[in-house]
């Protein structure tokens, strides 16, 4: 790549945003907080009854920014390194530099870290160095805060939430141990340089911060406590690389979500703590009246969760065992409607209850429930773990979700068929409509699956649950050859955002290219230009799956506009309002890449690909996708595909895979090491 080694990786700045909402995060799967920031965020703690509940607020102690007073010919840079994960500001004199880095460790994930680096550049012994200001107080307007006693050189405060999320429901709390800050750093006569570490650790026992503080300092001492981390981040690129010979902001635009998306997920192997799930802007994000509070949507299981699951399985695993655990939320979710099975809320937070402040979106979108469940499987299909089903609590909520679509749908007698009615479709600008598409299809869709994974587990299939998956209405116009929204739709009416175009993916409902052809060509034009960021990713996936390249780059470019500079951080909305560090933009433009490109789709039987991209790209390389315990590299050309096994199951049963091209129905197996080139792209 011509503009050097990280290639478009790593974001310099000479001055910071004006808007502090766009400043970069630093994040784990437990702990988050944007830089600058006087609060961070931990996963899973929550502050406030049902409607109220919100992202707890924790007092950040890595609040620090760095000054010199007087300093001639001072140069200042900001640098986010999306490959380390690392935030960096250097402050450079012309007698020496000051390099301040901020992090969440990636696998110490109770550990959050900043250091000072203080290096002379001339000969001289006067003192220099630089001021800090740390304007951190240990009070919180969601925890009760009471202070400890010091531990190993760090203060010490601990408490829980005020309000618990439903009434005599459990309230999480946190204890936090951190390195006093001084006012400021020296270096005094003969040094030449010298590096200052300070340590946040934040769990949720008194046991568990001082094993994480302890083992923190311990890492200081070897001297590899940043090194650690980077060596995390490494590993985790190492497994999931997109690379791309094309233009320099879409690959930047592609490094910036990776950061940001794997950011939020759990470290490979036992973390240590029970995942809550992604919500749209991240831990960075969620304070009350912020970024949906910190609420997880269908934006978890629609819209990152694809991309997670390519790469990382383990990772989507936590995600779908956050979906197990508030099952029983969802459980009461169906009753209060009047419903049986379980109703999984518009927003969820700690407990699985509806928390969504808005009551129309929590009774009436319901398509939420089948998106889970298509979360599960894509996960099924992926990876045949059947543990997480036989074992681990997935089959029941599957059975649970397939009850509550069969109690939500009545018989038409007119129409001879199931319907589903009052409903608001993900196009939010209607509601209370009856057989949205999209609902009925994804309700559908959910039926099958549950038939299916009871055949394979030789369990009884209920007759009600092959009835209404064949007979309920999915929406379509025979004569105009597309798929009205819902019943009564009229073409023209404005669409807030992708509502029919994700039948075709990630749904995958049958239909023809004409009909695909029309569904986009219906609403493209009439989908608000101010929607959110997602909208335009799947638009592009729909044209590339035709082969009609520029109709789909220019859809994707649209998303560009909710881009913001330096740290490549998105807003919902591309005036700038909505959530920002939009993960649900970011996850939908990584699968206009990673789907929409490739051409992969995952179905019961197979990883099927079949790439298209512009011409200004002339080779894409992904690396680290995962399917049935093998890990895959692609390398594609307008001229070829190679596909190159990197690791295989251990398992001495499992069969290696094989690539078929449909046309001929030529095979080619694929074993560890070795590479092959199926056919032309």
């Amino acid at each position: 790549m011509a503009d050097g080694k990280e290639g478009g990786a790593v974001f310099t700045s000479t001055s910071l945003p004006s808007d502090p909402r766009l400043l970069a995060t630093v994040t784990n799967a437990y702990l988050g907080t944007r830089v600058y920031r006087d609060i961070l965020h931990v996963n899973g703690v929550y502050n406030g009854a049902v409607g109220d509940t919100h992202r707890a607020d924790i007092p950040s102690p890595v609040n620090v920014r760095m000054t010199v007073p007087s300093a001639d010919g001072l140069a200042e840079t900001f640098t986010l390194n999306t490959r380390t994960g690392t935030f960096s500001h250097v402050l450079q004199s012309t007698d020496y530099a000051a390099t301040h880095q901020i992090y969440a460790h990636h696998s110490l994930v109770h550990l959050m870290a900043f250091s000072i680096t203080i290096q002379r550049s001339a000969r001289t012994t006067q003192p220099v160095g630089g001021q800090l200001q740390a304007p951190f107080v240990p009070k919180s307007q969601d925890l009760d805060l009471n202070q400890g006693p010091d531990f190993q050189g760090a203060h010490y405060v601990y408490g829980k939430t005020l309000v618990p999320e439903v009434e005599g429901g459990p309230r999480p709390g946190g204890d936090m141990l951190w390195t006093p800050v001084p006012q400021a750093l020296m270096l005094h006569g003969e040094e030449g340089g010298r590096s200052w570490e300070f340590l946040t650790a934040v769990a949720e026992s008194e046991e568990e911060v001082k094993r994480s503080y302890s083992e923190g300092l311990a890492l200081i001492a070897a001297g590899s406590l940043h090194s650690s981390h980077t060596h995390a981040w490494a590993t985790l690129w190492r497994g999931c690389c997109v690379d791309l010979d094309g233009p320099r902001p879409l690959r930047q635009a592609l490094y910036g979500c990776l950061y940001y998306l794997l950011s939020a997920i759990p470290p490979r192997g036992n973390p240590g703590f029970l995942f809550h799930g992604i919500s749209p802007g991240g831990l960075s994000n969620g304070t009350r009246g912020e970024d949906y509070w910190g609420h997880v949507f269908w934006d978890q299981d629609t819209w990152m969760f694809p991309n997670i699951l390519l790469f990382y399985p383990e990772a989507a695993r936590a995600i779908l065992e956050y979906r197990i655990r508030t099952l029983e939320g969802a459980l009461r979710g169906g009753e209060e409607q009047g419903y049986e099975g379980a109703k999984f809320p518009w927003e969820s937070a700690a407990t699985g209850r509806e928390v969504c402040p808005e009551e129309i979106y929590g009774a009436q979108e319901i398509h939420i429930t089948g998106d889970v469940l298509m979360a599960f499987e894509q996960y099924y299909c992926t990876t045949q773990d059947q543990k997480l089903f036989r074992e681990d609590g997935g089959w029941k909520l599957v059975g649970a979700v397939a009850q509550y679509w069969c109690s939500r749908m009545v018989w038409s007698e007119e129409e001879q068929c199931y319907h589903i009615k009052g409903v608001m479709p993900p196009d939010e600008y209607h509601y209370r409509v009856d057989n949205s598409v999209y609902t009925n299809a994804v309700a559908q869709r959910s039926l099958n699956f549950a038939a299916a994974v009871a055949r394979d587990f030789l369990v009884p299939v209920p007759e009600e649950w092959v009835d209404c998956a064949e007979k309920v209405k999915v929406p379509f116009d025979a004569e105009k050859k597309y798929h009205p929204e819902y019943d009564g739709y009229r073409p023209g009416e404005p669409v807030k955002q992708a509502d029919v175009v994700l039948l075709g993916f990630p749904l995958m409902h049958p239909m023809s290219s004409e009909v695909r052809r029309n569904d986009l060509e219906m609403y493209e034009p009439v989908t608000d230009p101010e929607g959110p960021a997602m909208t335009w990713s799947m638009f592009a996936v729909g044209w590339l799956e035709l082969k009609e390249v520029q109709r789909a780059q220019s859809q994707l470019n649209k998303c560009f506009s909710n881009i913001t500079e330096p740290f490549k951080i998105w807003v919902e909305n591309s005036d700038g309002s909505g959530a920002v560090n939009f993960l649900t933009g970011m996850g939908g433009f990584l699968q206009a890449v990673l789907f929409g490109y490739t051409g992969f789709r995952i179905t019961r039987s197979s990883l099927r690909f079949n790439p298209a991209f512009p011409d200004d790209i002339n080779k894409l390389k992904v690396t680290g996708v995962s399917y049935l315990g093998n890990k895959l590299k692609f390398t594609i050309t307008k001229e070829e595909i190679r596909i190159k096994v990197t690791e295989s199951p251990r398992d001495p049963l499992a069969s290696p895979l094989e690539a078929v091209l449909e046309e001929s129905g030529q095979r080619f197996t694929l074993r560890e090491g070795t590479v092959s080139s199926p056919g032309s792209a």
